[in-house]
This record gives C-alpha cells, sequence and structure tokens, in this order.
C-alpha cells in the first residue's frame, strides 16, 4: 500500500469521522472484536450461518455510518464532537453487552456483577417496548 493511498483513507476517516479519539479507537477494538467472538460462539454452537454474519457485517457498518452522521450533525449545530461521542458512548456499551455475551456463550466466565447489569438492562429494555 503506497502512502498515497494511506493518505486518502486518513482524509476520508477525517472527513467522516473528525479528530481520532480513544473513543473511536475503544469503539474499532469492540466492534472487531464482537464479530470475531460471535463468529467463534456460532461455530461452537454448531449455528455458524454466512446470512448471519453478513448481517452483523452490516450491522457494524451502520454503527460507524450512524457516529459519521453524529459528526456531521455536530458541525452543522456548531458542537464540538458531542453528538458524535455521545453516539460513540452509546455503540461502545452496546458492543461490550454483546461481546459479553458471546463470552458467556463461549464459555468464559464473566463476573456475576456484569452479568446482573446486563440482565437489568434487557429487562428494562424489553419493559420500555
Amino acid at each position: 500500500m503506497g502512502v498515497g493511498f494511506l493518505s486518502v483513507v486518513g482524509g476520508v476517516g477525517y472527513s467522516l469521522f473528525g479528530e481520532w479519539s480513544m473513543l473511536l479507537t475503544l469503539l474499532t477494538v469492540l466492534v472487531v472484536t464482537d464479530y470475531i467472538s460471535g463468529i467463534i460462539a456460532a461455530a461452537l454452537s454448531g449455528t455458524l450461518s454466512s446470512k448471519v454474519g453478513l448481517r452483523g457485517i452490516a450491522k457494524k457498518i451502520l454503527i460507524f455510518a450512524f457516529v459519521a452522521i453524529a459528526y456531521l450533525l455536530d458541525g452543522i449545530m456548531g458542537n464540538n464532537q458531542i453528538i458524535r461521542d455521545v453516539t460513540i458512548v452509546f455503540y461502545i456499551c452496546n458492543e461490550f453487552i454483546s461481546l459479553t455475551e458471546n463470552a458467556g456463550n463461549i464459555g468464559l466466565p464473566v463476573p456475576p456483577i456484569v452479568k446482573e447489569t446486563i440482565a437489568s438492562l434487557r429487562s428494562k429494555e424489553k419493559s420500555d417496548k
């Protein structure tokens, strides 16, 4: 890969997401780790499906699309990446919950307080619908 290509990718990334931050790094790590752990969990349970995997990729792309839209809204409204950062934190929480569930499905011990918190959030989510 040439330096020119990487410069273009960096420029497009900056235009879509703004200044790179630890929040974006954490979101990226969680998105990739969640997807990989989901594949592993599905393979171990015998439910691995390319259709489900494609849907997972689409969801991950949409996460970054929402972050880009939030950043652009910040620009229109004159905010200092507030909407973008709140959007990122929302998806960080969502990806962490999913990753934790995948870890449990794989057989990795999950701290009880984390399980209880996720269960509480899930039951609240169902009651809100």
